[in-house]
């Protein structure tokens, strides 16, 4: 099995494109959706430093037929919202290859995880290549050669801080950040994050999967 990270360029007239570029420094995260005819039915949750108002600019765009503010806190806002497009699902209906949730979008670009076979994800590349849908592969990770190098604990937190940005360049949030998510303090994320990608790079030069202690 392969686990995928692809960034997809979003259509210029996706209402999450048009939105997520006029705030090209929030972070919009998919949490789950489903489509129910002609519609789809969403659960969204933005995080920027003006949550209120990239809230209403979603709630205000022609493509959201009813929108509600589920929660808000200062840096983070969390809707459950309707919206006639569908593309994204038709996009996953047409692919033996669904992504998997949160779905993040950021600047005009969706950021999709993946995990399915090796002819899976061939096509699904080739369909992105035939439909002229940039996109950039982040990570492809083979599942039997890694699946016993990583403990869940080190696995957990490289994926929250792939998340977050913090291995974007430059980093989109700091290891407080990551920490906040996973509930534990900065210095654990320091530390497990260093052996965890030790390990990765070490594999990845020699092969050799060095030991397995947090």
């Amino acid at each position: 099995m392969i686990t995928a990270s692809l960034r997809i360029r979003l259509p210029e007239d996706a209402w999450v494109a048009e939105v997520s570029r006029s705030f090209p420094s929030a972070t919009f995260r998919l949490l789950s959706g489903v489509r129910t005819g002609d519609r789809a039915v969403e659960l969204g949750e933005v995080v920027a430093e003006n949550p209120r108002e990239v809230s209403g600019a979603i709630a205000t765009h022609p493509s959201i037929e009813a929108h509600e503010r589920l929660a808000v806190t200062d840096d983070r806002s969390l809707s459950k919202y309707e919206t006639i497009e569908t593309a994204l699902y038709e996009f996953v209906e047409s692919v033996s290859l669904p992504p998997e949730f949160p779905i993040v979008v950021r600047a005009g670009w969706y950021e999709l995880d993946f995990t399915g076979t090796r002819d899976e994800f061939d096509g699904l590349r080739a369909m992105l290549e035939d439909a002229n849908l940039r996109y950039e592969l982040q990570s492809l990770v083979e599942a039997d050669e890694t699946a016993t190098l990583l403990t869940d604990r080190q696995r957990a937190t490289l994926e929250a801080a792939l998340r977050e940005g913090y291995f974007e360049v430059p980093r989109e949030c700091t290891l407080d950040t990551v920490a906040g998510t996973l509930g534990v303090d900065e210095s654990t994320v320091s530390g497990v994050l260093r052996r965890g990608q030790a390990k990765l790079v070490k594999w990845h030069l020699t092969g050799a999967d060095g030991d397995r202690l947090d």
